[in-house]
C-alpha cells in the first residue's frame, strides 16, 4: 500500500519525467478541479511531502494523495495505460528541453487540488517532520510522538506526529522495538521509535519491493503485519491481531507478538 516511501519514489519518477518541461496536456478529473487548464506552464518540479505529492507548476501547486489505491503512471504519448481509463483522475504531459514528451497519468486518487505554491501550507503545513525530506528533525518527531497519549500505533499514524509512516510501518516498528501497539505512546522511547522507523523508510526507499527482514521474497519481508495465526520468526508464538484506531472510522489491523513484544516496565 502507498506510504511514505511508495510517494517518494513515485515524486522522484514523475520529477524526472516532467522537470523543465513545458505543459503540452492538462486535464483534471474531478469537479473540483476541472477547469484548471495548465498548458504552457513549466513544471518545476515534483516533491513529496509525507504520503502527498506536489507537482509545481508555473506559479501554482497541483496536490494529490495516493490514499489506498492511488498511483501515477509515466508514459509516451500514445502507449497504453496500464489501468482503465476511467479510473485517470489527473493527466499531465510535458515536453521537456530535449524535445521528449512524456505522459503522466494519477489513478484513483484522493484529495485532488491546485492552489498557488506560496499557499501549500493549507494542504501539509500540519504534517509532521518527514524521515525522506531534506529538513527532517528527528527530536521534533519523537516530542510530538511524546506527548501524544493515545496508543502508540495510533500516535505513529497521525501524520501531524510524523509524516510517512502507515499501517505496515507501525506494526513492523513496534514488533522490532518490542513494544505492544495498544501502550500509550508517552510511556515509550519514542526517540529510539522514531530512530528505527527513519532507518526502516530509508532503507526501503529506493526498493522496489518493500522489507523489514532483509528478505524481500513473497511472504517473507514482513515480521508481523499480515501474518495473523502464523508462527513468530523470532520465537514461535502465534502472531496475534485486532484493531486500533482514533475513531472506529479510522481503525487499522494491528498485529503483534504477544511474546516478543512487552508494556514497557514502570
Amino acid at each position: 500500500m502507498p506510504e511514505g516511501d511508495t510517494v517518494y519514489r513515485a515524486a522522484h519518477r514523475l520529477d524526472a519525467a516532467l522537470a523543465g518541461g513545458v505543459v503540452t496536456r492538462f486535464e483534471l478529473r474531478v469537479p473540483q478541479a476541472a477547469t484548471v487548464d495548465l498548458t504552457g506552464e513549466i513544471v518545476h518540479g515534483v516533491v513529496p511531502r509525507g504520503k502527498h505529492l506536489l507537482h509545481r507548476i508555473g506559479d501554482v501547486t497541483l496536490h494529490s494523495h495516493l490514499k489506498m489505491e492511488g498511483r501515477w503512471d509515466v508514459y509516451r504519448p500514445g502507449d497504453r495505460w496500464r489501468r482503465p481509463a476511467y479510473t485517470a483522475r489527473a493527466v499531465v504531459t510535458a515536453r521537456v528541453p530535449d524535445g521528449t514528451e512524456w505522459e503522466t497519468v494519477g489513478f484513483d486518487l484522493a484529495d485532488i487540488s491546485v492552489v498557488p505554491t506560496r499557499e501549500e501550507d493549507r494542504l501539509v503545513g500540519h504534517l509532521g517532520p518527514d524521515p525522506l525530506a531534506d529538513d527532517w528533525d528527528p527530536g521534533e518527531a519523537a516530542r510530538r510522538l511524546g506527548s501524544d497519549h493515545r496508543a502508540v500505533h495510533v500516535a505513529l499514524l497521525d501524520q501531524r506526529n510524523v509524516a510517512g509512516f502507515g499501517n505496515e510501518y507501525a506494526n513492523e516498528i513496534l514488533f522490532v522495538r518490542g513494544i505492544l501497539p495498544d501502550v500509550p505512546a508517552d510511556e515509550t522511547d519514542t526517540a529510539a521509535i522514531i530512530d528505527l522507523g527513519a532507518r526502516m523508510i530509508r532503507a526501503n526507499r529506493d526498493r522496489s519491493g518493500r522489507t523489514f527482514t532483509g528478505d524481500a521474497r513473497p511472504g517473507r519481508s514482513t515480521w508481523v503485519y499480515g501474518r495473523e495465526n502464523r508462527a513468530c520468526r523470532r520465537c514461535g508464538t502465534r502472531i496475534r491481531s485486532g484493531s486500533l484506531g482514533a475513531d472506529p472510522t479510522r481503525e487499522r489491523n494491528v498485529f503483534w507478538c504477544p511474546t516478543c513484544q512487552k508494556a514497557p516496565a514502570t
